[in-house]
């Protein structure tokens, strides 16, 4: 089983939208090293919403990978803000997973605290810069914000 986190900008979707259905594909993203990491996730695997470019960025909640990669659909549809003319039907550049929300903590986990942690020193997400939507999180993370959030 391995860990991930996820960004998303509440004000497009939210994980309170994640909960009012249920499950939903996470499209729309257009950066290889993101894609990749969706191509390694796996059925199970646990995730965490991170909102953020609001006042308070931070961790939200829980959600679970329940499919495997497979071609992002909006990649194709010349309507959708994610077209992409380059992809192919026989040979598509961008994927997409399938998550399932599972919980929101009773307080937001924020930006500055997760610095404030040592299992997140040297972690990608607190470095200045980073801007994948993205992110591998370590066993020792997963269960550390966890067990922070009760």
């Amino acid at each position: 089983m391995a860990y991930w986190l996820m960004k998303t900008e509440p004000d497009a979707f939210s994980l309170q939208d994640l909960q009012q259905r249920g499950q939903e594909p996470w499209d729309g993203i257009r950066n290889y090293q993101a894609r990749n990491f969706l191509r390694s996730m796996q059925i199970g695997d646990g995730v965490f919403i991170y909102h953020s470019r609001v006042p308070v960025p931070g961790i939200v909640g829980t959600a679970e990978v329940t499919s495997t990669a497979h071609p992002d659909p909006t990649q194709f549809d010349p309507q959708s803000k994610y077209y992409d003319p380059a992809s192919r039907l026989d040979q598509p550049r961008w994927d997409l997973v399938d998550v399932a929300y599972r919980q929101t903590f009773a307080h937001n986990i924020a930006l500055d605290s997760l610095r404030a942690m040592p299992e997140f020193s040297g972690s990608q997400l607190i470095r200045k810069g980073n801007r994948l939507s993205i992110l591998p999180i370590t066993a020792g993370q997963w269960n550390h914000i966890l067990h922070w959030a009760g």
